[in-house]
């Protein structure tokens, strides 16, 4: 079987217009149009969000994990990485992160590390998460102003595999694997 081929510029495409169908808190919805170089127009249903941050957080012997309700997929106990969304205007990923890890987890960090920077689901969702890795650990609090049902979770380093196991978050499953194939800087 020979596979279509096409160029870059049959690819190209330019938005031209299109709709709100929901603004909500956290995502809009969005029926947008967009002219291909052939003409052709289509329309695509798309989520927009202003992004989000994750963190690979650990303190030399165990990683630092969240346990919490994610109602969406119908799970109280949803094991993560702590992670927050990029909520304030002009605020950095890695601000973010540092004020998420407090919020979230109560921590501050003395070394940071980028690990990568993805899109979880580029067919609906404009949605770009920047992972980081945090060590160096010190306590440090502060209210995010949210009913967050948070339960902390210290999970052995040694044992990885066991927490890839455990979980079924995306950005989870990403840091996890990037610890296994990197080491965890500053274990």
């Amino acid at each position: 079987m020979t596979e279509p081929s096409s160029t870059h510029e049959q690819r190209t495409f330019e938005r031209i217009g299109g709709e709100v169908l929901h603004e909500g808190r956290v995502v809009t919805l969005v029926e947008d149009r967009f002219r291909f170089a052939d003409g052709a127009e289509v329309g695509r249903e798309i989520v927009r969000t202003t992004g989000a941050v994750g963190m690979l957080v650990h303190d030399g012997t165990h990683l630092i994990l969240t346990r919490q309700p994610r109602e969406a997929i119908g799970d109280p106990d949803s094991l993560e990485i702590p992670a927050g969304r990029l909520d304030k205007d002009g605020e950095e990923p890695l601000d973010t992160a540092k004020r998420e890890l407090a919020e979230e987890v109560g921590f501050a960090a003395e070394h940071w590390q980028p690990i990568v920077r993805f899109q979880p689901s580029v067919g609906i969702l404009s949605e770009t998460v920047h992972l980081f890795c945090a060590h160096g650990l010190s306590k440090e609090e502060a209210d995010s102003g949210e009913d967050e049902r948070i339960e902390l979770v210290r999970w052995p380093v040694d044992d990885l595999d066991g927490a890839i196991a455990a979980v079924s978050d995306a950005k989870t499953l990403i840091a996890l694997l990037w610890a296994k194939a990197n080491g965890l800087p500053g274990a």
